[in-house]
């Protein structure tokens, strides 16, 4: 796992050992962005969201394309992020939250924070993912104009009541990506 483009194109990720975390590949992760470049142009993309961070491979690559901010959560990866985050050089501009993905998009929501890209990456078959959208869209975590980057099981039901899917692509027999935004009253 690497990251793919941009200020640390090349850089070679840490990862969890074991079957813990299912990182995203680099080949689902190439072709992720390619779809994002023709939706947002990440040097104006101020804040970056990556939920389930596991290697924080997400948040990097935004990053590394000319994102401004990141901020990573996941439970049991935080010190793998961290390192990652120090690897890549972008510790001025990363915060990283260890703990209970509900908890922490609370306490970002009591700070007013809002992001223009959130990515959603949990683990599969544990509805995890419809849990984090409706508590990002109860929080109003995501900007206006901000996007959504929902990572699930081909297999599972996305219940994204609150959001407009702009573009859904399958990826094999497993992985299913929405890519989200806010529904427009």
């Amino acid at each position: 796992m690497r990251i793919i483009t941009g200020s640390a194109k090349g850089l070679k990720l840490k990862t969890p050992a074991g079957f813990s975390t299912r990182p995203t590949s680099d080949r689902v992760k190439e072709s992720v962005f390619n779809v994002l470049n023709g939706m947002i142009n990440f040097y104006e993309t101020e804040s970056v969201l990556d939920v389930f961070a596991g290697t924080g491979a997400l948040g990097l690559e935004s990053l590394s394309r000319g994102a401004a901010s990141a901020v990573f959560i996941d439970f049991a990866t935080a010190d793998i992020i961290a390192e990652n985050v120090r690897r890549a050089k972008f510790e001025n501009v990363t915060e990283i939250l260890r703990g209970d993905f509900a908890k922490c998009l609370s306490k970002l929501s009591q700070r007013e924070l809002q992001f223009d890209l959130i990515f959603l990456d949990p683990p599969y078959k544990k509805n995890l993912v419809n849990a984090a959208l409706e508590l990002i869209a109860e929080l109003k975590l995501l900007k206006d104009d901000g996007l959504i980057v929902a990572e699930y099981g081909v297999d599972e039901i996305l219940d994204a009541k609150d959001f407009e899917s702009v573009r859904k692509i399958n990826y094999g027999h497993t992985t299913a990506i929405d890519f989200l935004r806010n529904c427009i009253d």
